[in-house]
């Protein structure tokens, strides 16, 4: 299967706990740490909801 590596690019400080979870669950927390998934449609719906906390270094 398909990888994509993403990248943290927001802080998430001062925000809903709800978007702390979907990090947590994407394997990230700490800025500028990079993680490569399986690319399917959970990982890419977790990205949607955080355009202005990650993005995608590699496709």
């Amino acid at each position: 299967m398909a990888t994509i590596k993403i990248k943290q690019i927001g802080s998430p400080i001062r925000r809903p706990e709800s978007q702390k979870k979907i990090l947590i669950g994407l394997g990230l927390g700490k800025m500028h740490r990079v993680v490569e998934l399986e690319d399917t449609a959970e990982v890419r719906g977790a990205i949607k909801k955080l355009p202005h906390m990650v993005e995608v270094v590699e496709g």
